[in-house]
């Protein structure tokens, strides 16, 4: 089973990337986040034609999610029930009948101290009553998404330009500690733990891909249940050099 999670940064603009990379790679399950469509203008022919079901949940230029499988979807439930948003950022769902994947968009937050940090840190806690829930279960759960948090200075290009700034400020990188400390593990530094320059978004300015001036933004995390079988993961981050492409690369993890 290979899980992948991919902030895209406009479905549709990016349509053809997806469709070449779900036919490259052959994921049995993908994640995605910042549609920027609305949930009937999700482009599902496509995709379907790839061989994959959809569950979306979609917003207007803005935000949302979604869930590719080649399995059944089911039991589809978007949004946090721990946290009143009316912004399209959470979307789970029961795949292949066994594992629970969540596609989760947090929020960038702008600034340190702006209003939209704030809301930033509100939803990462509402989010944290949603996966202590969801850990109650004994199931494989893979959290995949956009979490707009570098957890730690090997996950930043140059640390002390990045220092106390938003995606890299202490509040963000607690609360995506509260949220691991649940019972989670980072798959990706868990099997990487000293590697440097394993990044998963490149600014489009100042040729930060070309230069792998990037950050680690974009996790999976897995339930002690799924870390069981991991078997490999990794970062597709030649994407990120194809034309007009995301500025995230997709982060995978295959499970045996």
């Amino acid at each position: 089973m290979k899980i992948a999670t991919w902030n895209v940064n406009s479905i549709r603009a990016r349509l053809s990337h997806v469709c070449d990379w779900l036919q490259s790679k052959q994921p049995d399950v993908l994640l995605l986040q910042e549609l920027k469509c609305q949930t009937e203008a999700f482009p599902y022919e496509a995709i379907e034609d790839a061989g994959y079901q959809v569950a979306a949940f979609g917003q207007k230029t803005y935000n949302g999610v979604a869930i590719l499988a080649k399995g059944g979807i089911e039991d589809v439930s978007c949004g946090n029930l721990y946290f009143e948003d009316s912004q399209a950022r959470v979307i789970e769902a029961i795949v292949d009948g066994q594992y629970r994947v969540i596609s989760v968009y947090v929020p960038n937050g702008e600034a340190v101290g702006s209003e939209k940090y704030t809301y930033k840190l509100a939803f990462m806690e509402g989010f944290a009553k949603l996966l202590e829930d969801r850990l109650r279960f004994d199931e494989k759960l893979i959290i995949g998404g956009d979490f707009n948090v570098a957890p730690m200075d090997l996950d930043v290009y140059n640390p002390q330009t990045w220092k106390g700034r938003v995606l890299c400020s202490t509040p963000e990188r607690l609360a995506l500690r509260s949220l691991i400390n649940l019972g989670l593990t980072d798959v990706l530094r868990a099997k990487n733990p000293q590697v440097e320059g394993l990044y998963t978004w490149w600014d489009y300015r100042s040729g930060g891909y070309a230069q792998n001036h990037g950050l680690r933004i974009d996790h999976l995390l897995l339930s002690a249940k799924a870390m069981e079988s991991v078997l490999e993961v990794g970062v597709d981050s030649q994407t990120r050099g194809l034309e007009r492409p995301s500025d995230h690369a997709p982060v995978w993890v295959s499970l045996g």
